[in-house]
């Protein structure tokens, strides 16, 4: 097969994105894929671009050959390299309609046969930076009367590490706070700073950040299971092999019972039959056929 020509190497101008060949494009996308699901081709070079441009510039490197055989053989720098190709769009409450669920119906169901301080685990894949997870622990202090009667563990995981750090710091702007009731921000968040509020140390201390990849049985594995998880927006950057693979890790990592919340646009009876679909009144979630806890 002939292959096109290839554009000379030339060296980037600093603060400028390099031009990529059709072939650069291809083999960056092919290493996105193989460590994310994710899809990054042609239609989104401009993107490309500059996100390699800004990790050029970090790295010192002049040519995006350099750059290709700096991360070949530096894990550190895929790590970056990821990090910089990640969506970050969320905010407090979001979805609200599914912690509605969450109080009403979800919980109730799963511990009708457990005990009083019995663990329940609720895991929020990808977190971002931690409006999510701390959603749910504000949501469930505010909402649902049992919180006090069972250990809740809840968990944040994202395969950007450096949005995990801005979890751990739970600082945050007036956007991102924009949809929360004014008493609870105040009963919640210290006063502003700097435009910015943190959340009260007691809530920060309430999630645990862990690093996780989707598509990666081991590192999914690592965290465990749980009843209940919030995978939200993430599946729609994937192809379908990607989101079969993730499907079957989410899976695995549910209690029989466990259900599984995504957004609004994504539908997991379009990815694997395994889950049953399940109706309440305030959202469509999905479900791990079974009653009780494995393991």
């Amino acid at each position: 097969m002939t292959r096109p020509p290839r554009s000379p190497d030339k060296a980037a101008t600093p603060g400028k994105a390099p031009v990529l060949a059709a072939d650069d494009v291809r083999r960056l996308g092919e290493l996105l894929y193989r460590r994310t699901g994710m899809i990054f081709g042609e239609n989104k070079r401009y993107f490309i671009e500059r996100r390699v441009a800004d990790r050029m510039s970090a790295t010192g490197m002049r040519s995006f050959l350099a750059y290709l055989s700096h991360i070949e053989s530096n894990e550190s720098e895929v790590e970056h390299l990821i990090n910089v190709f990640t969506v970050n769009e969320t905010y407090f409450y979001r979805e609200e309609h599914q912690l509605r669920c969450l109080g009403r119906s979800l919980l109730p169901s799963i511990v009708e046969n457990r005990e009083p301080g019995d663990l329940v685990r609720i895991w929020s894949v990808p977190c971002s930076t931690g409006e999510e997870p701390y959603s749910i622990a504000i949501w469930l202090l505010e909402n649902w009367p049992m919180v006090d009667a069972y250990h809740i563990e809840i968990v944040g995981s994202d395969i950007d590490t450096r949005v995990l750090l801005e979890a751990k710091a739970a600082d945050y702007g007036e956007r991102a706070l924009s949809r929360l009731p004014s008493d609870v921000v105040e009963r919640y968040f210290d006063p502003p700073r700097g435009g910015q509020r943190r959340l009260i140390q007691d809530l920060r201390e309430s999630v645990k950040f862990t690093p996780a990849n989707l598509v990666d049985a081991a590192s999914v594995a690592a965290q465990g299971r749980f009843d209940v998880i919030f995978c939200r927006n993430v599946l729609i950057y994937f192809d379908d092999a990607s989101r079969l693979r993730a499907a079957n890790n989410l899976y695995d990592s549910l209690n029989s019972g466990g259900y599984i919340c995504l957004g609004h646009t994504e539908s997991m009876t379009r990815i694997s039959k395994r889950f049953d679909l399940c109706r309440f009144e305030d959202a469509i979630v999905y479900r791990r056929p079974g009653r009780e806890r494995d393991g």
